[in-house]
């Protein structure tokens, strides 16, 4: 079907009053603060249904009366072209005449669909006045798959499922009030972070009650991004390694991974190369679904020859294989609000472990362990391992997330703030 000014306006129209009718509670996402003074388009990459459609509503109805909403998943834009978004620009003017030589704003969703799309951004942000906000899937959107057209003209930020206090907000709790934290409020906060915790953060899972729903969901969205982030993306034959690969990544969450045992665990019940192994799991990493720690080293050679340790992008992903899982489960939470944050995040490994080292933007470093409880079996690995980490990054100061304990140690002249991570997580 060929696209004509007639249908470019029913769309515009159509999408206009949709988002005005039903799109009407927007949660806050942190961290989304694209420039405002620079001349360049804003990609919000990420996993899907992590909500980045959303933020592009929200763009919407903040800049409404000079905004266009485009989804390229729309079937009516079958046969999209480079040439037709000169045809969208006269279409949407048409419409509102009297934004004619003013600024205006592009939203456009899923705008991986148009081949060549980089170049009417470029022409778009530095010639036409045009503010480009763009959203589309994890794989094709990174920083490093931007065609060379746009590179230096676009701003990337990562979108992942809701944090805690996103979460807390999508529950209709207002996490600027004190009483979350220190009154009686904060039982309630407790047991919202048991379900984050259980479901995870993915905005639609966020918000149901059904158990049954919740399970039915996500796993509808695993298999949407097996299929599609996966298979259909990096065109994999070898399906059988495939899933046992991913079995094994979404079951060995906040546990290191040697790809080396992989390949003499697996080597006899499928036939696969080493080198596919590799390839496949760097397919994984580049969908986003899963990501790497590498331990903590001055020597990029040794980060890399040492096993990376594994987290998945969100808690509901993640496959319990015993009830014991929920120390990994609070670890996995702790990982994604460092990343959240904006920090380098690595592990310590000397004589003990200490689950995470980090670099701040400002080269400040930080160690932080994480577990579920402090007892007689563990407290002396947690603390000692917490303890080596501050020695090797000459810090005096330590940080220990557990589920809900609270308590400054004292180890030597290292300080030690015993913090719950649901506390952590929103202050």
């Amino acid at each position: 079907m060929m696209i004509t000014k007639s249908i470019i306006k029913d769309i515009i129209i159509s999408n206009e009053e949709f988002i005005d009718r039903n799109i009407m509670k927007i949660v806050p996402r942190e961290d989304i603060y694209p420039p405002e003074s620079l001349n360049k388009a804003v990609i919000f990459y990420g996993v899907r249904r992590s909500g980045k459609t959303f933020i592009l509503y929200d763009f919407f109805k903040r800049y409404r009366d000079r905004s266009l909403y485009i989804d390229f998943e729309d079937e009516r834009l079958a046969g999209f072209q480079l040439k037709d978004f000169e045809l969208l620009r006269s279409s949407f003017l048409e419409l509102k005449p009297e934004l004619i030589n003013r600024e205006t704003v592009f939203l456009l969703d899923e705008i991986q669909h148009v081949a060549g799309w980089e170049k009417f951004c470029r022409r778009a942000v530095e010639r036409e006045n045009i503010k480009v906000f763009l959203s589309g899937s994890a794989s094709r959107m990174m920083p490093f798959e931007i065609h060379t057209a746009l590179r230096g003209r676009a701003w990337s930020m990562e979108v992942l499922p809701f944090s805690f206090k996103e979460y807390l907000g999508a529950r209709n709790m207002d996490v600027h009030d004190n009483g979350l934290v220190h009154g009686t409020k904060s039982i309630l906060v407790k047991n919202h972070f048991s379900e984050y915790l259980r479901w995870g953060g993915f905005p639609e899972v966020s918000l149901m009650e059904s158990e049954f729903e919740k399970i039915k969901l996500l796993r509808e969205y695993f298999s949407a991004m097996f299929f599609r982030d996966l298979i259909e993306r990096f065109v994999i034959k070898n399906i059988p390694l495939l899933e046992s690969l991913t079995d094994k990544l979404f079951s060995s969450f906040a546990t290191k991974l040697s790809l080396n045992s992989f390949y003499k665990q697996y080597k006899d019940k499928f036939p696969f190369s080493k080198d596919m192994l590799f390839k496949y799991y760097k397919d994984i990493i580049q969908s986003m679904l899963v990501f790497e720690v590498r331990k903590f080293s001055e020597s990029t050679y040794k980060r890399m020859r040492n096993p990376a340790k594994i987290y998945t992008v969100d808690p509901g992903l993640c496959k319990r294989v015993s009830s014991t899982d929920t120390g990994r489960l609070l670890e996995n939470a702790v990982f994604l609000e460092l990343k959240r944050r904006g920090t380098e995040v690595f592990y310590f490994e000397g004589n003990k472990e200490c689950d995470f080292v980090t670099k701040s933007p400002d080269n400040k470093f930080m160690a932080i362990q994480a577990t579920f409880e402090l007892n007689e079996q563990n407290t002396e690995r947690e603390i000692g391992g917490l303890v080596e980490a501050c020695e090797f990054l000459n810090i005096k100061e330590g940080t220990l997330i557990t589920y809900d304990e609270e308590n400054e140690l004292k180890a030597g002249v290292i300080k030690i703030n015993v913090i719950p991570a649901w506390k952590w997580m929103i202050t």
